[in-house]
């Protein structure tokens, strides 16, 4: 599957249609499954006929990381484990596997991937997984903001093998913030905060087609000075991936449910618009967030320590904290906040950056209570 760090919403949909063609969900038993030299091989599947053609879904797939990890989870294997064997002994990545589909032939999983010589295992989930895909939530998810009759721009989107990422920004509502921003210079442009203390409102869409997330909507405000982004994780919109059990064989197309699925993201998006691109929301939220982040930091040092200790931050992430802290100029708990966001846009990793940026606010309240 191809992936994207900070693409525009054409290329993002270009990207999601061109991949959309050689993508192949099956059910199968643990009998119709093997694993030789590390790739899984199906075989015993009835070919059914598609809107692109007759399907087959015979053949070789070569497991991406998640889809190691599903195997993992669902066989009971220690992940760690697995990676290791696959990296240095892959006939025990064969024999463990192999032995535990063996022992419950008859247990069932949901198989993603993508067609090819040999295919791309995308995830190993269970076969009562409710299928969501990234086009239908982007198709449903801009509906309904058209249907909101809000102005929004996307401001960035990311697509990897765990998720999607799209970040959304309202074109006309925004509020002031100079107590938030009292102070702060944004390490990319220089110019600051005192003279542009505005805050943008928003929203960050996510979904994730292999088994890591839930389909989710969270309100997102955005520092106009720098581009910096708070995603407020408390008042999300969502909804699991959880549904029947399905049956086995390849799974076709189904308007009836790809369109039950659509009304269903469609209201929650415009429930969403009209709760997170609101003033009085954005005001309020600011309101939250400032009566902590003009808590001092006395120790830079000692604080980012204690924020990448209690978070699990890599020790490149801890290090470009600091660094961003330092620019920023703000020796506040919300200078802190600042310095993770903007780190969060330097990484190449858009998953890493996604869940540092979650990380924010959490960030914030504990660098206040150092």
């Amino acid at each position: 599957m191809t992936g994207t760090r900070n693409a525009s919403f054409e290329d993002l949909v270009r990207l999601l249609e061109h991949d959309q063609e050689a993508k192949i969900d099956m059910v199968a038993p643990a009998s119709a499954i093997t694993a030789t030299a590390g790739t899984i091989t199906l075989t015993g599947t009835e070919p059914v006929l598609t809107p692109s053609g007759v399907t087959h879904a015979d053949g070789a797939y070569r497991p991406t990381g998640v889809a190691d990890e599903g195997i993992a989870e669902k066989l009971r294997i220690p992940a760690a484990y697995l990676r290791r064997m696959r990296a240095e002994a892959v006939d025990l990545y064969d024999l463990n596997v192999n032995g535990w589909l063996e022992r419950d032939p008859e247990r069932r999983f949901l198989l993603r991937a993508m067609r090819g010589e040999p295919g791309v295992l995308r995830a190993w989930l269970s076969d009562g997984y409710r299928i969501i895909d990234h086009l239908d939530v982007l198709t449903a998810v801009f509906a309904g903001i058209r249907e909101s009759g809000h102005g929004v721009r996307v401001r960035g989107a990311d697509l990897t093998e765990r998720r999607m990422i799209v970040r959304v920004e309202s074109e006309h509502v925004a509020a002031l913030a100079p107590e938030l921003l009292r102070g702060y210079r944004s390490p990319f442009t220089g110019q600051s905060g005192d003279e542009l203390p505005l805050v943008s409102a928003g929203f960050v869409i996510t979904n994730s087609e292999v088994g890591a997330g839930r389909y989710a909507i969270t309100p997102r405000l955005v520092v106009q000075v720098c581009g910096n982004g708070m995603t407020i994780t408390k008042d999300v919109f969502g909804r699991v991936h959880v549904g029947a059990r399905m049956d086995e064989g390849i799974i076709p197309f189904s308007p009836d449910t790809q369109d039950k699925n659509l009304a269903l993201i469609s209201a929650q998006t415009r429930d969403a618009v009209a709760m997170f691109l609101n003033h009085d929301y954005v005001t309020r939220k600011i309101a939250d967030i400032e009566r902590e982040a003009g808590r001092p930091v006395a120790r830079p040092a000692e604080t980012v320590e204690v924020v990448a200790k209690q978070l699990r931050f890599p020790d490149s992430v801890r290090d470009c904290v600091l660094t961003h802290f330092i620019r920023g100029g703000q020796t506040t708990a919300g200078g802190i906040m600042q310095a993770i966001t903007a780190t969060a846009q330097t990484l190449t990793d858009a998953d890493a950056a996604h869940e540092l940026e979650m990380q924010a606010l959490p960030a914030m309240a504990i660098a206040a209570a150092a």
